[in-house]
């Protein structure tokens, strides 16, 4: 789909700017196109990896969503872009989501103006596909109209990095760094890589998943990024006498690194390698240049929000904003309590079958 739309620049707020604005909704990328895309993205300081061209064929092809990128041109230059993701299960309806899994995909533009334009045209989309609600992922408020709810109760957790490794190390403190480094002491060993970790990971991975009581994503989705980002999604390994016990994605973008999933497996946790596993995760990212180290979202309160303040994680906005046409888009939260019983059921299932139909499920969990 490539539908583009010629646009009186006097419809844009605050009135005329020098020249018409062309609209393009993407739903793939060829080489020339994602590159104009990224080379956009790399000018703004805004931006995430997460919004780079090459999240559509992940999209795609890990979770069998369909793309819908929104591209505002002006005098032949890109002006502002958005991600959006159709997400549609027989279990929960339908969403546009900018973007799913990921924890930031809001518009970036050169100035208000075009953010409200991609918004408004968001906004269109989500009534053309008839979906219940429409949902932006941002780190700070967008004035809308159409954007009537808000959700701001998580925070994601973001750590400045030391120039060095030895310098990160330091910076622990004593009690501290000996609880990072326990897991080395007691014969863990950690490894990087790409694709041909991917079944030591996914193993551990799903058993942590149906401990949690979550239906876990398919081995295709983590295929997918490590195929995509090529060396700048890595996976990384912690091994207790050959056997895998601990593992996570990581990926490396200007703005730094990100963990968007990690898995220990519980039987071992009094050898320290979910503690160690982080710090490695870490120390990977100041190697690789990152300033900040992003832990993730989570709520307030919560053991896993304390966990990222011990590493010094400090809170920073995470505003998800929401148009809603029909229904309440609690309802497909995870932490919505009618999931409880549910979740209790999922642990008590065999690992196999988690991965056999958990793909399904959580697929349509923007």
């Amino acid at each position: 789909m490539n539908d583009r739309a010629l646009l009186d620049p006097a419809l844009l707020p605050d009135g005329p700017i020098d020249t018409k604005i062309r609209l393009t909704t993407r739903q793939s990328f060829d080489p020339l196109s994602a590159a104009r895309w990224n080379a956009f993205l790399a000018g703004s300081p805004d931006s995430r990896l997460v919004h780079r061209a090459e999240w559509a064929a992940i999209f795609r092809h890990g979770f069998g969503h369909v793309p819908y990128y929104l591209e505002a041109e002006a005098g032949g230059a890109i002006v502002g872009v958005m991600p959006l993701v159709l997400v549609k299960s027989f279990l929960f309806g339908r969403f546009l989501v900018s973007s799913p899994y990921v924890n930031v995909g809001g518009p970036i533009a050169v100035d208000d103006r075009i953010e409200q334009l991609l918004v408004s045209r968001a906004v269109e989309l989500a009534d053309e596909l008839d979906v219940s609600h429409l949902e932006l992922r941002n780190v700070r408020l967008v004035e809308h109209p159409a954007l009537t709810t808000t959700r701001t109760d998580k925070k994601i957790m973001l750590r400045p990095l030391q120039a060095t490794g030895e310098e990160l190390l330091k910076s622990y403190g004593s009690l501290f760094r000996s609880k990072v480094l326990r897991g080395e002491r007691n014969g863990v060993e950690y490894s990087f890589g790409g694709a041909e970790l991917l079944d030591d990971f996914y193993d551990v991975f799903a058993v942590n998943m149906r401990d949690l009581g979550t239906p876990v994503f398919s081995r295709g989705l983590f295929a997918a990024i490590l195929d995509n980002l090529k060396g700048d999604a890595e996976l990384c390994i912690g091994r207790l006498n050959g056997r895998p016990i601990t593992g996570a994605l990581i990926w490396h973008g200007a703005e730094g690194t990100e963990v968007p999933s990690s898995s220990t497996l519980r039987e071992i946790n009094s050898t320290g390698a979910n503690m160690s596993m982080f710090g490695q995760l870490l120390k990977r990212a100041v190697e690789r240049g990152s300033k900040r180290f992003d832990f993730g979202r989570s709520s307030e309160g919560t053991g896993t929000f304390e966990f990222k303040l011990r590493w010094g994680a400090q809170p920073t906005p995470s505003v998800w904003q929401y148009y809603v046409r029909r229904g309440d888009a609690a309802e497909v939260r995870p932490d919505n309590p009618k999931y409880k019983r549910r979740i209790e059921l999922w642990k008590r299932m065999p690992v196999w079958l988690t991965r056999l139909v958990g793909p399904s499920i959580v697929r349509g969990i923007p």
